[in-house]
């Protein structure tokens, strides 16, 4: 069983810390890299529209939303 990989960025000026499955952090970067910005940039992004979402949960919905529109 592969172990979720906690990172921590920069976001907005502060640090934060995110903890997903391997999978999600493939998915986050190659989402960025396709956007032409950083994973951090992207995650500010994400960081700015999740409402009441914890972070972690509010990076996997917004993949899975992205996936979707593929």
């Amino acid at each position: 069983m592969r172990k979720d990989l906690k990172r921590s960025l920069t976001i907005e000026g502060h640090r934060t810390s995110l903890s997903l499955e391997p999978e999600f952090w493939e998915a986050l970067q190659k989402a960025a890299a396709k956007r032409k910005m950083t994973v951090a940039a992207l995650v500010a992004e994400i960081d700015q529209a999740r409402g009441e979402r914890n972070l972690s949960s509010a990076a996997r919905v917004w993949l899975l939303k992205d996936a979707a529109t593929q």
